[in-house]
């Protein structure tokens, strides 16, 4: 049986759904994630041919870098998404899971440019990049 999770913006325009397997969930602190989400960054992700999305006439895409996108609501300003180009899967953002995702966090990476607000005591791996 495929596993099916599904998620949306916090307003509901954007919803999407991922038959398949998820991977474990990463937090980012890079700069760039921090600036989006005033925090850091918690996703998941799964292969581009198990995601559908609908209401993606809803989903804003802001190129970030040269080697990714990422994709918000734009009208409740969501952050749901994270997209490298030329690759087969996009991030997806945790907090936008809804219900139990079933899912754990399995490390922290960019902890170099981690915010001086607060400490990571988890006892997870840390990747400085």
């Amino acid at each position: 049986m495929t596993k099916s999770t599904k998620g949306s913006c916090s307003c509901g325009a954007v919803r999407w759904e991922a038959n398949g397997e998820m991977r474990e969930v990463v937090a980012c602190h890079c700069k760039q994630c921090r600036k989006q989400t005033g925090h850091y960054y918690a996703a998941t992700n799964t292969s581009n041919d198990s995601l559908t999305i609908t209401g993606d006439d809803h989903l804003t895409w802001y190129q970030a870098s040269e080697s990714a996108k990422r994709g918000f609501c734009k009208h409740c300003g969501s952050a749901l998404f994270w997209k490298p180009h030329g690759r087969d899967y996009t991030s997806i953002l945790a907090g936008s899971i809804d219900g139990d995702s079933g899912l754990e966090l399995k490390e922290h990476i960019f902890v170099a440019d981690k915010g001086d607000y607060y400490d990571l005591d988890d006892g997870l791996p840390q990747r400085q990049q």
